[in-house]
């Protein structure tokens, strides 16, 4: 009888979690989100926050949560309590690139958090201020090697992948100039068209109206296809470097705390893979320069291997380490 009083009692916790899974949500969830208000992220958060409130039926509330290239709010996401009513919308850095740089994380991104979708693809563009004497990316560096000691570019965080490229860029040509991080793009883009930093590189949804406006000057793209908006610009490939170490992309994905009750997570997951397919949001990524991607939880994790093997050699070409 004892076996069966234990398998009796593993069914009824199984169906207690699939019912507490059933009646979420019955009040508003918060989505945390890693950048300023404002920028790409906010801006992408907050449309799905619509989009799937409007499904589930309750509130989706948008809080920012910037600094530390997102890691403070994964610290926040991973300490919340694991009942679905917290979720982390983030660029890629605290979750791909973050285990490592940083040599005394404050979390583990597969112990302690809850992978849900990689929610969009955002291709890097390297800009320049318009001051600068350079209109194609060989004169640049060129240019930049005369330079030595005087030139600084900004990133939109610490550890990031348009730190890790931009400092890649910088050794292999033997570049001495100072790496700023910032908060975001935002205030990233702020000072690069101030001419506080000389170059950067950014996602081309950010940079595309001062790239339009001449404040800012397009010489590459990272990644396989030259993009729509800026057909003229050639890709990095195009420019001879082949290496995956400088065709690494960036993008936003949405985890949640580990321990989430699965019924949950399976929700979450099906609402948001749905929300980035639809009409409203496909428009919102295309107007920032994103490619929706919405991929299983399942998919994330083996991306999060893949790319990591990846971003370990970049992190070692590059001669970054964070303490």
């Amino acid at each position: 009888m004892k076996p069966l009083r234990r398998i009796a009692g593993i069914a009824a916790l199984a169906f207690s979690t699939l019912a507490a899974g059933q009646a979420w949500p019955t009040r508003p969830i918060t989505i945390l989100a890693a950048a300023p208000a404002g920028g790409t992220t906010d801006v992408i958060a907050r449309a799905l926050a619509d989009v799937i409130g409007k499904s589930l039926g309750q509130p989706m509330v948008v809080d920012n949560r910037p600094g530390a290239s997102g890691m403070l709010a994964v610290q926040q996401v991973a300490r919340a309590p694991a009942d679905g009513y917290t979720v982390l919308v983030t660029v890629s850095t605290p979750i791909y690139y973050a285990p490592y740089t940083v040599a005394k994380l404050s979390y583990d991104v597969r112990r302690d958090l809850a992978l849900l979708t990689h929610l969009c693809d955002a291709s890097l563009v390297l800009a320049v201020h318009k001051d600068v004497p350079a209109r194609t990316l060989p004169e640049f560096l060129a240019w930049a090697g005369q330079q030595q000691g005087r030139l600084s570019y900004g990133s939109y965080g610490t550890g990031s992948s348009g730190h890790l490229v931009s400092a890649y860029l910088a050794r292999k040509h033997a570049l001495d100039m100072v790496h700023v991080p910032y908060k975001g793009e935002t205030p990233l883009l702020q000072d690069l068209i101030g001419g506080q930093v000389q170059w950067t590189l950014a996602t081309v949804g950010s940079m595309l109206p001062h790239i339009q406006n001449g404040r800012l000057r397009a010489l590459a793209v990272l990644g396989d296809q030259r993009l729509p908006d800026l057909p003229e610009v050639p890709t990095i490939a195009e420019l001879g470097y082949h290496e995956p170490e400088v065709r690494i992309i960036g993008g936003l994905v949405m985890v949640a705390p580990a321990g989430t009750p699965a019924p949950i997570l399976a929700r979450l997951e099906q609402e948001v893979r749905a929300a980035v397919q639809s009409t409203a949001l496909k428009a919102r990524f295309q107007a920032y320069g994103l490619v929706p991607v919405g991929s299983s939880a399942a998919q994330m994790r083996e991306s999060l291997d893949a790319q990591g093997r990846v971003i370990a050699r970049l992190v070692q070409a590059a001669g970054v380490r964070l303490d």
